[in-house]
């Protein structure tokens, strides 16, 4: 059981799912007016800033919110719960127990104390659900089924990254030569459970090629 992809997972859909939201509905600057307060928007910038200085020759994460808190999405969400995140992820209360939990099994599992089996198994049950819910709410802004596989977000090696539902979301183009290496993640989710297989179609001289990873 990977339980930190797990818990990394669910921690960047909701980041990502933030974002887009806030960016809708409050416009570019949302980070300003999302909830938390300066002081904790300069830790984030502090972070970054720390982040860029041990990266020089490496890609960055560019997105502020990618270096808040777990506590700070639970912040966010709970000051605009009304509206798209009420209507994804549900009832707050129990939204707020699975952060909350989820919160506190993150501490160990961060500082690489071994979690219990049933404490694992709690991780990808609550990890699971919210994800879940994330991408049956974007699939029924697209179909009237909930039902379908989502892609959450792609990244790749250059810094570019595409995420489900920000409007915000530019895709900057780097040239590419022959024989340049690219590396993606991408992160999906069925909301069965069905296992998931990917594939790149360049153009239709070649055929997609469908792996597993």
């Amino acid at each position: 059981m990977d339980v930190t992809q797990a818990l990394r997972d669910a921690e960047n859909s909701l980041r990502d799912f933030i974002g887009s939201v806030l960016s809708k509905s409050i416009g570019n600057n949302w980070v300003e007016s999302c909830g938390v307060s300066e002081d904790r928007i300069r830790k984030w910038q502090e972070r970054k800033e720390a982040e860029s200085k041990r990266q020089e020759a490496g890609v960055v994460e560019e997105r502020l919110l990618y270096y808040a808190d777990f506590y700070d999405l639970r912040t966010i969400l709970k000051k605009h719960w009304s509206g798209e995140f009420s209507a994804a992820l549900g009832d707050w209360k129990t939204m707020d127990v699975w952060l909350t939990e989820l919160e506190k099994l993150r501490d160990p599992d961060a500082h690489r104390r071994e979690l219990l089996p049933h404490q694992k198994h709690l991780v990808l049950g609550i990890s699971g659900e919210i994800r879940n819910r994330i991408v049956r709410y974007r699939s029924k802004q697209e179909s009237v089924e909930d039902f379908y596989p989502r892609i959450e977000s792609v990244r790749d090696s250059l810094g570019n990254i595409w995420v489900a539902g920000d409007l915000a979301t530019k895709i900057v183009k780097h040239p590419l030569r022959l024989n340049d290496l690219l590396d993606l993640v991408v992160t999906a989710r069925d909301p069965q459970d069905a296992e998931l297989e990917f594939g790149i179609a360049t153009n239709e001289m070649y055929p997609v090629s469908w792996q597993k990873e």
